[in-house]
Parts: C-alpha cells; structure tokens; sequence
C-alpha cells in the first residue's frame, strides 16, 4: 500500500501543477461555459468561466499511469502492463467528451457533437473494453451479486450488451450530474475511493493502483472546482470520469454494485427521465422545479455547497453500504 499511497499524491500534485498551467491558457483561448438560458438564474454569473478542464484531470492520470507503469516495469510487469487497457479506455470516453466541448466551445457550435454520433462514440469504446475484459483480461463472465455473495455466470451473448448498457448508462449518468461547482467531481472521488478499497479487498492490484492514481487526479482536480469554480470539467471530464467508474466496476466483476454506489448519479438519471415523460404527459407541466434533480434543490432554496455537501454525505453513506454487501 505505501506505493499506492505515493502514486495518489503524485497524480494529485501533478494535476495541481498542470491545472495552474492550463486554466490561464484556456482563459487565454476564451474556452468559456455557456450557460443556457433555460438554467438556474445563478448560474448565469458562471458564464466565461474555463471549461474543457477535463483534459487536466486526463493528464494528471497518464502522468500517474507513467509512473506507476516504471515502478512496476522492475517490480511486476505485469500490473504494469494491465495499467495501460484501463487508462486507454478512460481517455477514449474523455476524448468523445472532448470533440463535443471543442465543437461547442471553440467552433462555436452550441449544439456539439449530434447525439447519435456522441452516442456511437460511446458504444464503439464500450464494445471495445467489453472484449477487452473477455479475451484481453480473461476474466469472463462473472458478475458478483451484492450481499448474497453469489456469482452469477452471465452467457455471453447477454454480458456484452450488459456491460455495454452498465458502461453508457454510467457514462451519462456521470455526465448529468455535472451542474453544479464541484459536484461531479467529489462525488466520482468518493465512489472511485470505494471501488478502489473493494479492490484491496479482492486483491485486485491493477484496480487498487489505477484507482490511486484517479482519486489523486479528481482531488487535485477539485481545488480549482469547488464553489466558486474556477474551471469546469465539461463534457471531457465527467465522460471520462463516467468511464473510469464503470470500467473499473467491470473489472473487479461487480458492476451491480454500482446501483448502490453511484446511486446518487441514478437518480439524477431517472428524475431527467420522469421530467420528460411527466411534461409529455401532462401537456407541459413539471414534476420537479427543474431536472436533474440537483437544481430542483437549488430552486428549493438550496445553496450549491448544500446540494454538493449532502449529495456527498448521501454517496459517502451508500459506499459505506456498498462494501458491506461484498
């Protein structure tokens, strides 16, 4: 565990260092949120503020995959070696994120890349780490089932488009929780950290160092994005974090345990899909004050370090629950 613990703080000073670097060169490039119209009113004082930060936190990650990759390189090749696959698919989901920003944001495009073609981006780099996991890692078709300590042995032909479900639905999910300062990102630290123990738990090692190096990424990540933020990831960051958490639930063969974990980025999820439904319904009307779920709190009067503070205890709980049940 010590080298573990140093390749968290070396991922984490790297992203400070890199963030003090970029921000003003994305202030320079005026890479500037566009806030929409239809949002909360105290969101339209955040609009200039850098975004496109995403590519900080993927940076911070490859310096810290470099290092824990020459550490093992004398020590363990093989872990070494097993560090790349993951952060390969983890910049693939940023990189879609990263053509929407860059259309949105520098072409000047506000509608970024089409939805049909952000979501064959998705599918190609799921189906990709799908067969990765069944013929690169060998780890089959196991899925662990929370609590009963039962192993579900899925057939093929369902564990393909099952974990391709787990992995957009994760993906978009993380996405929808990006909306207020700092949100996203603690709440991806948290279960990150979470999936990171359970694998010190299984022993997993590959799992424990590249789960280090992304809660040392996303804290140093959050200094900058705290209220009041100072860069926004976009759709490059919480893509990739989206990314990160469903490939790594994938690996350790418990991606079920993400509906306990990540349950706060689900229901974000489902109350953007009631308010549709709802408004169809209902000729217009709305079921919350404004979806997803966190700037219904906001237009309750919740302050944003509220809404992020007890989304976070909430999270924080769930995990604690989470590794009851393994």
């Amino acid at each position: 565990m010590y080298f573990q613990t140093r390749i968290l703080f070396v991922s984490f000073i790297a992203t400070v260092i890199l963030a003090i670097f970029i921000i003003p060169i994305l202030k320079k490039l005026k890479i500037g949120q566009i806030e929409r119209k239809e949002g909360p009113e105290s969101h339209l004082g955040k609009k200039g503020t850098p975004t496109m930060g995403g590519i900080i936190i993927a940076a911070g990650i490859i310096v810290g995959t470099i290092g824990g990759y020459i550490y093992y390189s004398t020590t363990d090749p093989i872990i070494g070696k097993k560090l790349f696959p993951l952060l390969l698919i983890s910049i693939g989901f940023g990189a879609i994120g990263f053509i929407d920003d860059y259309k949105k944001l520098v072409l000047k495009n506000t509608k970024g890349l089409k939805p049909s073609s952000k979501m064959l981006g998705l599918l190609i780099i799921s189906v990709l780490f799908t067969l990765y996991l069944l013929k690169g890692a060998n780890l089959g078709t196991a899925t662990i089932i929370p609590f009963t300590k039962q192993v579900l042995i899925l057939p093929v032909l369902i564990y393909i488009p099952f974990a391709i479900f787990v992995m957009l639905g994760t993906t978009n999910a993380v996405n929808l929780t990006d909306g207020i300062d700092g949100l996203s990102t603690s709440i991806s630290a948290i279960i990150t950290t979470c999936l990171t123990v359970i694998a010190i738990i299984l022993d997993v090692k590959e799992i424990v160092v590249f789960g280090s190096i992304i809660v040392g990424a996303c804290l140093g990540f959050l200094i900058f994005n705290l209220n009041t933020a100072q860069v926004f990831m976009g759709d490059t960051g919480s893509l990739l974090l989206g990314g990160v958490i469903s490939a790594m639930a994938l690996y350790l063969q418990m991606p079920l345990i993400l509906l306990i974990i990540a349950a706060i980025p689900v229901v974000e999820t489902i109350s953007v899909v009631l308010q549709v439904i709802y408004f169809k319904k209902t000729g217009g009307k709305r079921l919350f004050k404004m979806a997803p779920l966190h700037h219904h709190f906001e237009l309750s009067g919740w302050k944003e370090n509220k809404v992020v503070s007890i989304f976070c205890i909430f999270t924080l709980m769930l995990c604690i629950i989470g590794l009851c049940s393994i």
